[in-house]
């Protein structure tokens, strides 16, 4: 079995700063993408920003600039440096990461998620 456990969530300012951390743990062999996704009230879940297990990375157009992912492969690890955040960050933020259990089976692993409120 294996989960993902984030840390890092909480109340901020407008124009503030947080990073997110979501480390994986139990039995698998690697891990490939992982990832962060936020869903705020009354909206869908949304992609923030991937990151492949080489280090390339993509994000959501209203993140770009302000975010940055990374991730420690030695640790399962995956950090999101939120930077600049706006009221409109505001949302659940999500961790998922692709795990390989096996040479042949990848699990599609979601966090539970922790909350970011950007608010004055």
């Amino acid at each position: 079995q294996v989960q993902l456990a984030e840390s890092g969530g909480g109340l901020v300012r407008p124009g503030e700063s947080l990073r997110l951390s979501c480390t994986a743990s139990g039995n698998f062999i690697g891990i490939n993408d992982m990832g962060w996704y936020r869903q705020a009230s009354g909206r869908e879940r949304d992609l923030v920003a991937r990151i492949t297990r080489g280090g390339d990375s993509n994000y959501a157009d209203s993140v770009k600039g302000r975010f940055t992912v990374s991730r420690d492969n030695v640790k399962n690890t995956v950090y999101l440096q939120m930077s600049g955040l706006k009221a409109e960050d505001t949302a659940v933020y999500t961790c998922n990461a692709k795990i390989k259990i096996n040479p042949l089976v990848v699990t599609d692993t979601w966090g539970q998620g922790t909350q970011v409120t950007v608010t004055s």
